[in-house]
């Protein structure tokens, strides 16, 4: 007999990011091989210390560009749609599963207005 399958969309479940990113894939091996907290050091002499919004985390930033460079992701806008519904990117970048994923612009405009002219990405990614 045909029978169609219930409708789970709503079900309520418990879940973690650490359990639905499988042990062998690629962001874990980066994160357990690369600590990325030196970008912070890198980058502090491009960011305001006393006055402005507070700033986009700027290991976040990278490690979203390193995101779309390995995985050829080359629209910064598609970069920011896969993260939105790829639960190991967001396990990579430390994000919640409903945590809002940053716009298009704000990863653009960093990279265009506060790295753009400087050697930042020549450190961080040699």
């Amino acid at each position: 007999m045909l029978k169609s399958p219930p409708s789970n969309q709503s079900k309520l479940e418990m879940v973690t990011l650490e359990q639905l990113v499988p042990k062998d894939h690629l962001v874990r091996k980066i994160d357990q091989a690369i600590d990325f907290e030196f970008i912070r050091d890198e980058v502090a002499h491009l960011y305001c210390h006393n006055n402005g919004r507070p700033a986009i985390d700027p290991v976040r930033l990278f490690k979203m560009m390193l995101l779309g460079y390995i995985f050829g992701i080359k629209s910064e806008r598609q970069l920011v749609k896969e993260v939105e519904v790829n639960m190991a990117y967001r396990w990579f970048l430390r994000m919640t599963i409903t945590e809002k994923v940053i716009d298009a612009s704000t990863l653009s405009q960093n990279r265009l207005r506060r790295f753009n002219g400087t050697d930042v990405f020549e450190r961080i990614f040699t």
